[in-house]
């Protein structure tokens, strides 16, 4: 790669983590302005056009770098769980890893998940598809390995990333204590609805 190139990269990231530095729990991306973002980022607001179209297309941006973070570290996941067992408890302290570590990634999903953009909408409806349908793969071989058949594994992903996003919104700006004991209620709910599809599954099988 040119250096030219490799310049051009180091400034189009500069700009994601400008817009990203300026968001907070009183602050969201579309209170932004492009100007703001290119002057936290030490480049000229015509120059921040070389980069990206707009500030839409950048916090765009964002949302699939947030998705794929987390994925990715979902996946680590699954390898800790091969190790350590636990599904549950193992998800959830990954969870929490990615929040302490993408704290204002997560807020700018949270936030535009139900914003006015329907773009930002679409993007962030396709990264949690994408997360459910990987959670529903999981659950469903965990499920073959361990013969606990579940009632729905999609529909039990669903809950589960439903749930998690909501207690991820609360963790968020929580204190130490309050994370944990974020994390405990937490696991007893994904529990609940691990075994309730379990217990579902079981009484059909019986009728």
């Amino acid at each position: 790669m040119s250096t030219r190139a490799e310049q051009k990269l180091l400034t189009r990231r500069s700009l994601m983590d400008a817009a990203l530095a300026q968001l907070s729990p009183d602050r969201g991306f579309g209170s932004l302005s492009l100007r703001e973002v290119a002057r936290e980022a030490g480049i000229a607001p015509t120059s921040f056009y070389r980069h990206f179209v707009d500030l839409d297309e950048l916090g765009l941006v964002l949302v699939d770098e947030g998705g794929v973070a987390l994925r990715q570290l979902m996946r680590q996941a699954r390898k800790r769980i091969a190790r350590d067992g636990s599904a549950i408890s193992t998800s959830v302290e990954t969870f929490m890893e990615y929040l302490g570590k993408n704290a204002n990634l997560f807020r700018l999903m949270l936030r535009e998940r139900t914003g006015g953009s329907k773009p930002f909408r679409t993007a962030i409806k396709a990264e949690i598809d994408h997360f459910v349908t990987e959670l529903a793969d999981d659950l469903r071989r965990f499920a073959e390995e361990q013969n606990k058949p579940l009632s729905d594994a999609r529909m039990v992903a669903e809950a589960m990333v439903t749930l998690v996003f909501n207690q991820g919104a609360d963790a968020l700006d929580a204190t130490p204590k309050e994370r944990e004991e974020l994390k405990v209620k937490l696991k007893t709910e994904l529990r609940m609805i691990l075994i309730g599809s379990q217990m579902m599954a079981r009484h059909a099988s019986i009728r």
